[in-house]
């Protein structure tokens, strides 16, 4: 498109301006939001800090985020001092910058966006939920604001957090069945008041009833209670997951070719996994995966390797560079031996690919709820090894809601990992599992059709973002 034809475009075309949580996992969500509202015909400009822009273009290449006419891509600065471009950044450093440093910046890029008219104006602004300033930039421009999720309020603990009180069976939230504390968010679960993440948590939970919506990746069927009990506390809730499969069903008439190309991965992706798991037969694989932000102490991670090895199966295992605290993720050559033929060890793979191949046939993870929706949608059952914020909830959920995982201890033994593995991919319990995911994988399809929850649901969220326009 030339400089005329942008020029000529209706001013009052709709502009989203999308600025996710800046770690990986939300900015994979985020992304795939953004990918949405541009086959509904949105403008997008994507915003990521300074740093992890760099990350994109070291592990993507130096042309993959310039983007087209209609989906650009900015930058702000997250005032934090430099540091490995290889990791996540310091999350307390980080939730601190959102608090104080973000929105200068971020509302100097909406209006330079405005005056250089090089695209139509801006005209709702799509944040995460745990972005609470957005909420401030879109209140000072008199714009639509959507967040993707909610956090649940009022859950401040003064109390010692025993064993005794973690086991306390939550009785205050409407919608969440047999909770207890130990499976609220993780920082919720602290006795500091100043500290910085749970400030950042509690300040976006207190702005969320200021938001003009709430977009939700989940869907209808699987969380009815926690949507019904949304709804009755803000007025306009959408759930519009799995996003993955509402785009797999528009890439085929999709009219953007660049924009299928872009990828969610701030790592280089290892395409030998999908070639490794080719040559395995189906749903033999277990597929090793603890996110990108998840850390492992040198002794967990011996006890994960042998764990593993011992049960004889095959299993992918993804290993990030940064994963192990203070050592180099590097395997002892025995285990590499025991398990040689049967194991396949990358740095970072397409999580929804390997996922949906048919050779995998479990997933270990750290429960973030970008796995556990794409697990779900995959009908794959699960292990669950929760870290931090909001994976003890999702694997909670997971275990006894939905019925589709079994939890390991924190204090992980090889000899669990062993029996856990092997109950998964083998035991009868895992084969109940298998089905109740299938089930599960059944039920988000469905609602991802074009008269499905998802579907519709996404439309209306769309007609909120276009009440400015």
């Amino acid at each position: 498109m030339s400089l005329n034809e942008v020029k000529n475009r209706p001013k009052k075309a709709p502009h989203a301006v999308v600025i996710p949580y800046p770690a990986q996992g939300h900015i994979k969500g985020m992304l795939k939001m953004a990918k949405l509202l541009h086959h509904k015909g949105f403008h997008v400009t994507f915003v990521n800090t300074e740093f992890n822009h760099r990350r994109y273009l070291k592990s993507r290449g130096p042309r993959a985020m310039d983007g087209v006419p209609s989906f650009r891509f900015e930058t702000i600065p997250d005032g934090l001092s430099p540091s490995n471009v290889d990791a996540t950044q310091d999350l307390l450093a980080l939730s601190q910058a959102i608090r104080t440093v973000f929105l200068p910046p971020f509302m100097d890029l909406i209006r330079r966006i405005n005056r250089d008219g090089l695209c139509p104006p801006v005209t709702c602004i799509l944040s995460d939920g745990i972005m609470p300033f957005a909420i401030d930039a879109a209140e000072q421009l008199g714009i639509p604001v959507v967040m993707p999720f909610a956090i649940v309020t009022n859950l401040i603990n003064e109390s010692e957090l025993t064993e005794e009180y973690l086991n306390t069976k939550v009785d205050w939230l409407p919608g969440f069945d047999n909770l207890l504390i130990r499976d609220l968010p993780a920082f919720f679960q602290t006795t500091d008041p100043n500290h910085p993440i749970f400030h950042l948590a509690m300040e976006a939970a207190e702005a969320v009833p200021r938001a003009s919506a709430l977009g939700i990746e989940t869907y209808e069927s699987l969380e009815p209670k926690i949507l019904n009990h949304l709804s009755a506390k803000f007025p306009k809730v959408f759930a519009v997951g799995p996003l993955q499969l509402l785009l797999n069903r528009i890439s085929s008439t999709s009219n953007s070719p660049y924009l299928d190309s872009v990828g969610y991965n701030m790592w280089v992706e290892a395409p030998e996994c999908l070639k490794w798991l080719d040559s395995m037969c189906d749903k033999t694989v277990v597929f090793v995966n603890f996110g990108s932000i998840t850390p492992v102490t040198p002794q967990q991670f011996i006890e994960f390797a042998w764990g593993l090895a011992n049960s004889k199966q095959h299993f992918l295992w993804i290993i990030r560079p940064d994963m192990v605290i203070g050592e180099s993720s590097v395997l002892p050559p025995e285990f590499l031996e025991e398990t040689k033929g049967r194991s396949m060890i990358a740095g970072w793979c397409d999580q929804d690919e390997v996922l949906n191949h048919p050779a995998v046939g479990g997933f270990l993870t750290h429960s973030g709820w970008n796995s556990t929706i794409e697990s779900l949608s995959a009908g794959v059952p699960m292990i669950c090894w929760p870290f931090f914020a909001d994976q003890q909830t999702n694997c909670r959920h997971a275990c006894e809601e939905w019925k589709v995982a079994l939890q390991i201890d924190n204090n992980v033994k090889r000899f669990e990992v062993e029996k856990l593995v092997n109950d998964l991919m083998e035991g009868e319990k895992g084969k109940e599992m298998r089905s109740n995911a299938s089930v599960w994988k059944k039920l988000a399809e469905a609602a991802t059709t074009e008269d499905g929850s998802s579907s519709i649901n996404l439309d209306k969220l769309i007609s909120v973002l276009l009440s400015h326009v």
